[in-house]
């Protein structure tokens, strides 16, 4: 079966599986919010940043109050979601530059929004397609793991697997597509024990049909 086939069946199956996937990253309608918890989601499972942020950000409110924090603090206030000291570092750079070369405004640009601190093409893909609706998909390890089982990719590199994702999927379907093999990744295709018998896309999966 060609890759774009397989894709199409992978789509509608997924469709049905996950029809209202989402970030799993909280958003309470604060854009800068959300760009300090994908930068604290690096190497941390959103569960644990959504959980940090319910208090973080009644002490630092604003992009104002990170800019000005004092590192230590910030780290120590962060540190249970991991490379606190690099992450304290990265937020309080970002904040800086976002209300000097900024205006205090998230830029969509993705050179511009990968020129801030902490922020790399993963990240930038997500804060286009969740705050400005721009189509890319976030290949993080579920999705990578999922799209080179499926045979959508044979690599492990995040740059290569999302062009061989684009390359195959529709580009109406990039966002969604991230979050449903988020979604998948979690549920059905686990890293140490993918349940392939109870997985509604065993019959197009390479790793399930493997001999």
């Amino acid at each position: 079966m060609r890759k774009t086939e397989r894709a199409k069946i992978i789509l509608r199956e997924l469709h049905k599986l996950y029809p209202d996937a989402v970030c799993s990253l909280d958003d309470d309608g604060d854009s800068f919010h959300f760009l300090v918890r994908s930068i604290l989601s690096a190497q941390c499972t959103d569960r644990k940043v959504n959980l940090l942020t319910q208090t973080l950000f009644d002490k630092y409110a604003g992009m104002r109050d990170f800019a000005d924090a004092d590192q230590s603090a910030l780290g120590e206030d962060i540190k249970s979601c991991g490379l606190y000291r690099a992450k304290s570092r990265a937020i309080i750079a970002t904040s800086a530059m976002l209300l000097h070369r900024f205006n205090g405004q998230i830029p969509s640009e993705r050179a511009e929004l990968e020129s801030l601190p902490g922020v790399g093409r993963k990240i930038s893909n997500l804060i286009r397609g969740e705050l400005f609706g721009i189509p890319g998909i976030v290949v993080d390890t579920h999705c990578g793991r999922v799209a080179k089982r499926l045979g959508l990719t044979d690599s492990d590199q995040p740059l290569q697997i999302e062009k061989d994702l684009t390359a195959c999927i529709p580009e109406s379907e990039w966002i969604k597509l991230g979050h449903r093999f988020v979604a998948h990744g979690r549920a059905v295709c686990t890293a140490r024990k993918p349940s392939c018998e109870a997985c509604a896309l065993r019959e197009v999966c390479l790793y399930a049909n493997r001999s």
